[in-house]
């Protein structure tokens, strides 16, 4: 049976860091992909880039993300168009019921965002994570009995591993894991797709942008967080706890 799997991410490159395999492999397998973009990545990093105006870096990376999106096989890109870097000062409950509208109307069987710590602690995807876990909680009141989504955070526990600076402390277990090995070459183009971030794709995935998609692991990480109505409680987050088992997710 074909899902709907709707993402929702706070800036341009964040599907293709989280989750670029897994949409891949969602699309390839027939199912429908949607994304929302909270905000158009106008107070990111330009790279070698001649940009010289937030208005003019949004524009750019709208187009860096529609690229994106095309190499992913996502269906709908939803764009908000939020102040990039303000979503921590925005009203979190008008967030949310702005999410859980796009949620309604689009009935996903599956919602991915970021964990509470935001995978970076970034206040923006922080937010995102906050308002999105508020709207599918929301939303569950517009679906018929039986057929309420899943909800996961997707966690990237080895984001750092290729930096000199650590992140924070993750905030939650880590419950399935996506196979992506026949899918990482999609998630590399998508993510050299993102030129302007050169600077994050190379700090994280260090020779992507030159071709070389070897450090881009065989699996994306999942944690359930909501499911049939009710909130999942999946502890502490760490691979110590046993052997994370390979999931679908559709």
């Amino acid at each position: 049976m074909k899902k709907k799997v709707l993402l929702v991410f706070a800036h341009p490159d964040d599907e293709s860091f989280a989750a670029g395999g897994t949409i891949a492999k969602a699309s390839a397998h027939g199912h429908q992909v949607f994304l929302v973009c909270l905000t158009s990545g106008c107070g990111g990093k330009s790279g070698s880039l001649d940009i010289r105006s937030r208005e003019q870096l949004a524009a750019h990376r709208e187009e860096e993300l529609q690229e994106a999106c095309s190499v992913l096989g996502i269906s709908d890109l939803i764009l908000y168009r939020y102040a990039d870097g303000t979503l921590k000062d925005e009203d979190n409950d008008r967030l949310a019921r702005r999410i859980r509208d796009t949620i309604a109307e689009m009935k996903p069987d599956i919602v991915v965002t970021f964990p509470p710590d935001g995978v970076t602690g970034h206040p923006d995807h922080i937010a995102v994570s906050e308002a999105t876990e508020k709207a599918v909680a929301w939303a569950e009141a517009d679906y018929l009995p039986g057929t309420l989504p899943h909800f996961y955070y997707v966690c990237i526990p080895h984001y750092y591993d290729h930096c000199q600076e650590k992140g924070p402390r993750p905030s939650c277990r880590l419950t399935g894991k996506v196979d992506i090995g026949d899918y990482r070459s999609e998630k590399g183009r998508a993510l050299q797709s993102h030129k302007s971030q050169v600077y994050s794709v190379n700090r994280a995935y260090p020779g992507v942008m030159q071709g070389d998609f070897s450090v881009i692991g065989n699996y994306e990480y999942y944690a359930l967080a909501r499911a049939e109505g009710k909130a999942v409680q999946p502890g502490d987050c760490s691979e110590a706890k046993g052997p994370i088992p390979v999931i679908s997710m559709w």
